[in-house]
């Protein structure tokens, strides 16, 4: 597994495993089966409910705990120290490698001071946002300390947000892509241009559209309950897009998100 190197020099993994919307029940053996895949960063959050059974698999996987990246997200602006050790408990960990606010709250600027602190005691080795956008964004960065190392939203060949990823990486700040494969929108699997690139190195249309996101210092996190397609998902290290292939994938764009947020 590719690494990257946030701005505070903690080793983040190029690619991870998603659990949004993965039961309870199904996450332990979801994630125990991404780690047999290779997954080494593994990204959850207190809404998806489901951080319980990503601490039983790290904790029974056989790996030390060091070797996993866990990304978790806040789900409310109160009370940041004591959520955070909720979610401790459940992960079943003593720090968090990543801790992301979910979204916009209103009181974001306080909630990030909260997580500067734990940053500080060492509770947190990572901190970011997910979906924030416009002065949402902006309010983060006049009054932070500690700068944010990751960024996530939506990122895919039919949602690029080109400009928003290079002032992202201006600034040092890694961004992330939920549903990396459009959820499977817009026949991502089938589209002809993902196909025939595919065709070329012997890949599928979604890993392409993975390499896609790497290649560009983007981390995907694809979510999937099917162990052979975790496999597929991961295996996207051994070859490299021609520079016609990037510009025949970003001619995909569409400017627009497709799930109706943030627009």
């Amino acid at each position: 597994m590719q690494t990257i190197r946030l701005n505070n020099g903690v080793q983040m993994p190029a690619l991870g495993f998603g659990v949004y919307n993965i039961s309870q029940s199904e996450t332990a053996r979801c994630v125990q089966e991404a780690v047999e895949c290779g997954y080494r960063l593994i990204d959850t959050a207190q809404w998806y409910g489901n951080e319980e059974g990503v601490g039983r698999a790290v904790a029974e996987c056989g790996l030390p705990r060091e070797e996993i990246f866990i990304t978790t997200k806040l789900q409310s602006g109160r009370r940041v120290a004591e959520s955070v050790e909720e979610s401790l408990r459940k992960l079943r960990s003593e720090y968090i490698d990543l801790l992301l606010i979910h979204w916009p709250m209103g009181e974001d600027t306080a909630i990030w001071s909260a997580m500067e602190g734990l940053c500080r005691r060492g509770t947190l080795r990572a901190i970011g946002l997910s979906n924030f956008y416009g002065n949402d964004l902006e309010n983060i960065l006049r009054c932070c300390e500690v700068a944010p190392q990751v960024i996530q939203q939506e990122l895919h060949p039919f949602r690029q947000q080109s400009a928003l990823v290079a002032r992202y990486r201006q600034l040092g700040i890694v961004p992330q892509a939920w549903s990396p494969l459009a959820c499977g929108r817009e026949n991502i699997f089938a589209n002809p241009t993902l196909t025939r690139i595919g065709a070329a190195h012997g890949k599928t249309a979604a890993q392409v559209a993975l390499r896609f996101l790497v290649q560009g210092g983007i981390c995907p996190i694809p979510k999937t309950s099917h162990k052979s397609r975790m496999a597929e998902n991961i295996d996207i290290f051994d070859f490299e897009l021609s520079d016609a292939e990037l510009a025949d994938i970003h001619a995909l764009d569409l400017g627009h998100g497709l799930f109706g947020w943030y627009d």
